[in-house]
């Protein structure tokens, strides 16, 4: 692992999370890290990033909440700063409070974030069954437990952030013998691995990223199975045939592109478990269910995020 990415982080207030980490996906970059000591967690919300307590930046940035964002050296990291810088300025204009509002930006290397977030990422029980097990810790397991063993590596999908909790508590619900899931946005593998100890008959996980692919692929040879089929693809481009249920953590803008496609991908009164929305955008999701075609069945939430779930119907 030598490979090197660029760091852009952004010091705020923790009300100015949303419009500033919208910044990030205006340019197209998934690859993003929210640090916010109102609820004391990194949050993940892609490829690149995970969920363990960056100490030393939250020490010296006291109260302020970080936005980070992680690009290639082949992106022009200079314009992109000043961009950033300009989109601050208009996003205080509006009346946020941006608190220091400073851009930082440095190099990290691969290496260092596979060495640092391990001492962080510990077994964790999901559902009475589920246990998300690091493949570099000993657990003691009951009869009646699934152990997913789990080296997130690179990937996003570690198990401890809400929405990746909420969707395995969903699949343990819905998932039946003989069902066929695919999973939108697989990052480690960690949802298709659950599905797959529930008993799924067959797998299909989908990602956009190379390293996601590589790393699901790695993670299902550590849990033994061989009913899950990984492609490399964008959403449900690259996937034939139908499934039972359909799974997506990604976020609401993206679900929303999805759900048309996903409609025509399930079978009559199959299922669509959905993450990765803040409560702001629950009734946008809501609204193009109804558009078309499902009816929502569910909607829970855990934190600031919500998993929606909802039924083919017509």
């Amino acid at each position: 692992m030598d490979g090197i990415w660029i760091e852009i982080s952004v010091i705020t207030k923790s009300e100015a999370l949303e419009p500033i980490t919208g910044i990030f996906y205006g340019l197209n970059c998934p690859n993003i890290a929210i640090e916010d000591p109102d609820d004391l967690l990194l949050r993940e919300q892609g490829p690149l990033t995970w969920d363990f307590a960056d100490i030393n930046i939250l020490e010296h940035k006291g109260n302020a909440a970080v936005i980070k964002a992680y690009f290639s050296q082949d992106d022009k990291v200079e314009e992109i700063v000043e961009y950033v810088k300009e989109k601050l300025i208009e996003i205080k204009e509006l009346g946020f409070d941006i608190g220091e509002g400073i851009v930082e930006v440095k190099k990290m290397h691969e290496e260092d974030w596979a060495n640092n977030w391990k001492q962080y990422y510990k077994p964790v029980k999901i559902t009475d069954k589920i246990v998300i097990k690091p493949i570099w810790e000993e657990y003691e397991k009951t009869a009646e437990e699934l152990i997913i063993e789990l080296d997130p590596g690179m990937a996003f999908g570690t198990g401890t952030h809400e929405t990746t909790r909420m969707c395995i508590k969903a699949l343990d619900k819905y998932v039946k013998p003989n069902t066929t899931v695919f999973d939108i946005g697989c990052g480690s593998g960690i949802l298709s691995i659950a599905a797959a100890k529930l008993g799924a008959k067959h797998v299909v996980g989908v990602d956009l990223d190379p390293v996601a692919v590589d790393s699901s692929n790695q993670n299902i040879s550590y849990n033994d199975l061989n009913n899950i089929e990984v492609l490399e693809g964008n959403l449900l481009d690259v996937v034939d045939g139908k499934a039972d249920i359909v799974v997506a953590n990604i976020i609401a803008e993206i679900i929303c592109v999805l759900t048309a496609d996903v409609k025509k991908a399930l079978n009559d009164g199959g299922i669509f478990i959905t993450s990765g929305i803040i409560h702001d955008r629950v009734d946008m999701v809501k609204e193009k269910f109804e558009e078309c075609g499902f009816e929502v069945i569910e909607i829970n939430k855990d934190g600031e995020w919500n998993c929606i779930v909802a039924k083919s119907i017509g």
